[in-house]
């Protein structure tokens, strides 16, 4: 998946990418511009590439960087229609986003101006927040301006560039100290009507959860009051780690606080001991054992063996459901043990529990080899 992911960035796009900017700029010589991607790209990652080719721009384009911009924007092709179905295609603008967040910092609004056209295409995500850092009360000002937006993907940019704790991009210390002024930036946007950006601001306040668990279930409180459908589900997505974690203020937000009364039984693992590349299936009956209704969130998880031997857990959801007394419901799932980027598998004994409101239930152990 790697090796074709990389291999996105070919001498093909790279010419596609020369003729926009010759369109623009007349004076850009294509065949040099090419040959000095080329001359380095087959060595290197995906990443890597997009920041080789931005290298290779500001070499071609005009030194100043609000001709240079002017020129990036007006080479771009046309927005983004909607959210989805474009695949890998958007990714042709990743060295533009590199360029303005490398070579912009010192002009503000031909970098701003920039980005916002590039996160229309693509995504800015990542070079916005250099200039959070850089610039903190002018960018933020603008951030505030953007969320009101008429462009999905801009409004999603304010969420998604804010958030504390992006998987692909330095972490915004400041915001993990003290995440207020992104909690004000999501109260303009939990109401948005685009599911993309709802999902950005669950996200956000799932990452704000990590460094400040209380202030991110108080949000989700106060915004459970008279909460829309769509703000509910923010809501719920938003806790998903705090709930994994059985945090209590995050379970009574939810409506399922309380300590459960369950009797687990007839718990079924096929096959006892898995290969490292197979899957295991396991199964299990849970009962309730108090005399009222009961509402669960049933989650497992999965302590993996690691390199080193020890174990680690990761937490998989599986079901909510309402118990009344006697009732009882057959469930299960399938765990997989194919080695991904994300994870790899070691033989050695695993152990899977059960989480019902957070609190844990041995379910059963079995071998990996």
């Amino acid at each position: 998946m790697a090796e074709k992911l990389k291999h996105f960035f070919n001498e093909s796009l790279v010419r596609s990418i020369a003729e926009e900017l010759r369109r623009a700029h007349p004076a850009l010589r294509e065949r040099p511009f090419v040959g000095a991607c080329m001359a380095r790209l087959d060595g290197l990652e995906l990443t890597a590439r997009a920041w080789h080719i931005a290298e290779v721009m500001h070499d071609h384009l005009p030194r100043s960087f609000p001709a240079a911009a002017e020129i990036l924007v007006a080479s771009l092709g046309p927005e983004l229609a909607g959210i989805d179905g474009f695949g890998l295609a958007p990714f042709r603008y990743l060295p533009h986003v590199f360029f303005a967040q490398k070579y912009g910092l010192d002009d503000f609004e031909p970098a701003m101006r920039a980005q916002y056209e590039l996160t229309k295409r693509f995504s800015a995500e990542s070079s916005i927040r250099v200039f959070l850092v850089r610039y903190p009360e002018k960018t933020y000002a603008r951030l505030r301006e953007w969320a009101r937006d008429g462009n999905v993907h801009v409004r999603r940019l304010v969420s998604e560039g804010t958030r504390p704790r992006l998987p692909w991009a330095p972490r915004l210390r400041a915001f993990q100290e003290d995440p207020r002024p992104v909690i004000a930036l999501l109260e303009l946007l939990k109401d948005d009507p685009e599911r993309y950006v709802q999902r950005s601001v669950a996200n956000n306040l799932n990452d704000i959860g990590k460094d400040h668990p209380d202030l991110a279930v108080e949000v989700c409180r106060r915004w459970s009051a008279g909460a829309s459908p769509a703000r509910s589900w923010i809501v719920r997505h938003a806790l998903r780690d705090l709930v994994k974690k059985g945090h209590r203020g995050a379970l009574t937000t939810l409506g399922v606080d309380g300590k459960p009364a369950v009797r687990i039984t007839g718990v079924r693992l096929v096959p006892r001991s898995v290969k490292i590349g197979g899957q295991l299936r396991f199964s299990f009956t849970i009962a309730s054992t108090r005399k009222m209704v009961q509402e669960l969130l049933i989650d497992y998880a999965v302590h993996f063996v690691k390199a080193n031997g020890a174990t680690r857990p990761k937490v998989f959801k599986l079901r909510r459901i309402v118990l009344s007394p006697s009732d009882r419901v057959d469930l299960g799932s399938t765990v997989s043990f194919k080695n991904l980027t994300t994870r790899r598998h070691y033989p050695g004994r695993h152990r899977i529990d059960l989480l019902t409101n957070g609190v844990p239930h041995p379910l059963a152990e079995f071998e990996v080899r």
